[in-house]
Order: C-alpha cells, then sequence, then structure tokens
C-alpha cells in the first residue's frame, strides 16, 4: 500500500507591533545625513526600535500569537515552534521562551540563525517535518532586535536597520503548497556582512588563557553584498521556480527579503514581474533581517492583496553569506 505523503498548507499569517518609530530626520540629529540621502539611496523612511520592556521571545510570541488567530489553530495543537533569529534574547536560545509565552506546552522549539535568510531557511526546514508526517501545526517565525548591534554613530549602516517579528503557521495537508525551494550558502564571502564576536584574553592561571568578549556592532561592505544579491536572488529564485515546474510568468507576489529597494526593483526588472506585484514595505520597518519577509507576508495578507491560491516567490538574502528562495502558493 502506497503511504500517504501529507503536503504543506499556509493557513496563517501574524506580525509584531512596535511603536517606537525612528524616522530618518530623527537619524539626521545623531549622525551626517538626511531623509532625502536616506531614502533615494535605499528606499526606507523610517524604522522601528523595541522599547526598552520589549524583548525578542515577547515581539516572536506576538507574532506567533497573532498568526495563530488567523489560522485558527490554538497554542495546545502546535507541534514544533522554529524561531529564525540572529539576535536572540540567550544565546542558549530563544524558542524555548516563545513556547512557554504562548502556553505551547505540547510543542518543541528551537532557535535557527541564518540572519536575513533565516525565514526562508527555516521555513523549508519546518516543512520537512510536516511531509515526512513527524508533526502536523508548525509556527515558524522570523525576529530580530538589530537595533541591540547597530552602531549609531556610522551612518552607512544605521540608516539601514530595524526591529520586528514575523510569523507563520505552517499545516499537514492534502495537497502541498510548498511548490519548490532552493538553498545556497557560500562562506568565502563571510567578511562581507558581520555582526563578529571580539574576543579579548583572560587569564586564568600560569600559561592558560581564555577568551572573553562579547559582540561587535554591525559591519557591511554594502557595494559587495548589493552585487551579491542582485545576481544571485533572481537566480535562486529562477531555480526554485524550476523545481516548482512554474516560470516567473506565473507569481502572483514576489515577497524579498526587504534591504533596499533598488535590490527589489533590479530582481523584478531581471524576472519581468511587474512592480505592483512586489510587496514593498521597507519605507515603515527599514531592513528587519529574519523579520522581514513574514511581516511583508503578514501586512498584503491582512490588506486584502495576497489571496488564497496565489503563487508567491520569497527570497531571503544576507550574512553568511546565505540566500535561498521558496515558491509558495497561500491558503
Amino acid at each position: 500500500m502506497e503511504q500517504f505523503m501529507p503536503g504543506v498548507s499556509l493557513v496563517g499569517s501574524g506580525s509584531a507591533c512596535l511603536t517606537v518609530q525612528l524616522t530618518n530626520d530623527d537619524l539626521s540629529q545623531r549622525v551626517d545625513t538626511s531623509d532625502d540621502w536616506i531614502a533615494t539611496r535605499t528606499g526606507i523612511r523610517q524604522r522601528h526600535v523595541a522599547a526598552p520592556e520589549d524583548s525578542l521571545a515577547s515581539l516572536a510570541a506576538e507574532a506567533a500569537r497573532n498568526a495563530l488567530a488567523m489560522a485558527e489553530v490554538s497554542a495546545e495543537e502546535v507541534d514544533l515552534i522554529v524561531l529564525a533569529t540572529s539576535t536572540p534574547d540567550d544565546l542558549f536560545g530563544t524558542a524555548c521562551q516563545v513556547q512557554r509565552a504562548l502556553g505551547a506546552t505540547r510543542a518543541v522549539a528551537f532557535d535557527l540563525t541564518a540572519a536575513c535568510s533565516g525565514f526562508v531557511f527555516a521555513l523549508v526546514t519546518a516543512a520537512q517535518y510536516i511531509r515526512t508526517g513527524v508533526f502536523k501545526n508548525v509556527v515558524v517565525i522570523g525576529a530580530d532586535i538589530l537595533s541591540r548591534w547597530t552602531d549609531w554613530d556610522d551612518r552607512t549602516t544605521c540608516v539601514l536597520f530595524g526591529d520586528g517579528a514575523g510569523a507563520v503557521v505552517l499545516q499537514a495537508a492534502e495537497r502541498d503548497r510548498l511548490l519548490g525551494f532552493e538553498l545556497c550558502s557560500d562562506g568565502s564571502l563571510n567578511h562581507c556582512l558581520n555582526l563578529a564576536y571580539q574576543p579579548e584574553p583572560d587569564v586564568l592561571v600560569g600559561d592558560i588563557t581564555v577568551q572573553k568578549g562579547t559582540f561587535a556592532p554591525i559591519t557591511m561592505n554594502g557595494r559587495e553584498v548589493y552585487k551579491f544579491a542582485v545576481n544571485r536572488v533572481p537566480e535562486v529564485i529562477e531555480k526554485a521556480l524550476f523545481r516548482a515546474n512554474l516560470t516567473a510568468a506565473d507569481i502572483d507576489w514576489l515577497v524579498l527579503h526587504q534591504a533596499n529597494q533598488r535590490i527589489l526593483d533590479a530582481v523584478a526588472d531581471r524576472l519581468n514581474v511587474p512592480a505592483e506585484r512586489v510587496v514593498s514595505n521597507m519605507a515603515r520597518h527599514g531592513n528587519t533581517s529574519a523579520a522581514s519577509i513574514p511581516i511583508a507576508l503578514d501586512e498584503a495578507v491582512r490588506a486584502g492583496k495576497i489571496k488564497s491560491e496565489d503563487v508567491i516567490a520569497t527570497a531571503g538574502f544576507g550574512a553568511g553569506l546565505t540566500w535561498g528562495s521558496a515558491i509558495i502558493q497561500w491558503g
């Protein structure tokens, strides 16, 4: 007898509401920049930053609650929580704190780190647990508080980043709506984008020395990252479309990592996707790393743009360097 292999359905989305807004004009009071300079080069007008009482866990849990509410799935029914983040509250992991906050007592929970590609990597990872029949209801969260690690005196990076959290609910179904994917990594380009550990020697006793330190603020070679993105992102989307037996003409919505409007425009142009099919919210949110795709997706769903059966091409790209694409059908 042929064994039934469940498919993956996307049944809910959600995001966290951050109340503190940091505009380009606000930043111009801290560094030598202007609203026009930032908006012209990036498309960003403002970003949100976490309030002192916010934590990565609280933002991630809020996004997950909203996604579960849309999906009409209770926390007790959740089998797995995958939290994509590079800025955990605890280096040992934050997903278990999210599990506790949700009351998802049955769920296994773990963190996954792939920077700005994290949500796509987490989505694909979580889908495999459903496809193999291990789990039925899975919450995938992308959340980052980049303000913790931004050098607010470096005008080349501080204008880019914001904080946020977004989530989706995946569910086992007869029909598989994860149509295709492609994931990639290239460690030889790691130096282009870093949030690196800076060790300081600590002599324990005699000639035994250990390293203690902290993480340095984010550094980035913007020119190299831009060149990488505009070349590799269209390519990885085309490969994922090929695996889905689709072409760019079949894309209803292009939902990319919200890094720079010029990158979105270049990718859409190469794929011949009309501008009206490209989801962009970076003017209001900036680059929120792993949170950017699920936030953009959630906003488009709640605005009535993305509807059931729509084909969505997602792509994340960032530190590692990592990049990947997942072709999904909503609903």
